[in-house]
Order: C-alpha cells, then structure tokens, then sequence
C-alpha cells in the first residue's frame, strides 16, 4: 500500500506545480494587431549616461589626458588606498571626477572610525 502511496502523491505535487495553457487569442485580433503602424523612431540621438561628478555636455576623457599622467597616477595611488571595493574604478583611464568620487565615497565609510587613513585627510 505504501508503495503506491508515494507515486500517486509524487504525481499529484508535480501536476498541481503545471501551469495551465495559455488559451489562444482569437483569429479575429490577430490581423488588426499587424495592420497597426509601427511607432516613428525617434530622430534625437540617444546619449550616453552621465558620468557621476561630471556636468552634462562636457567630454569625458581619460585623468591621464585631464591632469598629465603622474598627476593621474597620484590620483589613482591615493584612490586603491582608501577603496574597500573589489573592483574600484581607480585607473588612470578612466575621467579624475570618477576617481576623486571613489576617493570621497570611500573616506565617507571611514567617518565614524577613529583610524582614518591619510589619503582622506589631505
């Protein structure tokens, strides 16, 4: 008896777990929802997001190209210090307001501790 128990009972969970077909839209709506236009495309060109620190319209450009390379590699050095993140976006590559963001965001972490590095006092 116990073995026909479990089956019947594996069987009944896995068909209520089934989700019911769809029905089928009528043949008649289906001709009117081709006829329909299809939307104009918008002739403004789609912009890039904008990069957190920076105004919109200016260019974004390597730190590297904005201060000169030593200055940027500063930057970047003071950056990696302080950055708890994994993956910090301090790279010489990427734009200055991006690095000093990582570099404000992470010194904010360190507020409330009474070992704040050095980077975030200078």
């Amino acid at each position: 008896m116990r073995r026909l128990i479990v089956p019947l009972a594996s069987l009944a969970l896995l068909a209520a777990c089934q989700q019911p077909e769809a029905p089928e839209a009528p043949a008649a709506e289906a001709p009117a929802a081709a006829e329909a236009p299809a939307p104009a495309p918008d002739p403004t060109p789609t912009a890039s997001p904008p990069t957190p620190g920076l105004l919109p319209g200016t260019e974004v450009g390597s730190c590297a190209e904005e201060r000169g390379q030593a200055a940027a590699q500063a930057l970047v050095e003071r950056c990696v210090r302080v950055s708890p993140a994994t993956h910090p976006p301090c790279n010489t590559a990427n734009p200055c307001a991006m690095i000093q963001g990582e570099i404000d965001r992470s010194c904010a972490l360190w507020e409330d501790d009474d070992n704040v590095p050095d980077e975030c006092t200078a």
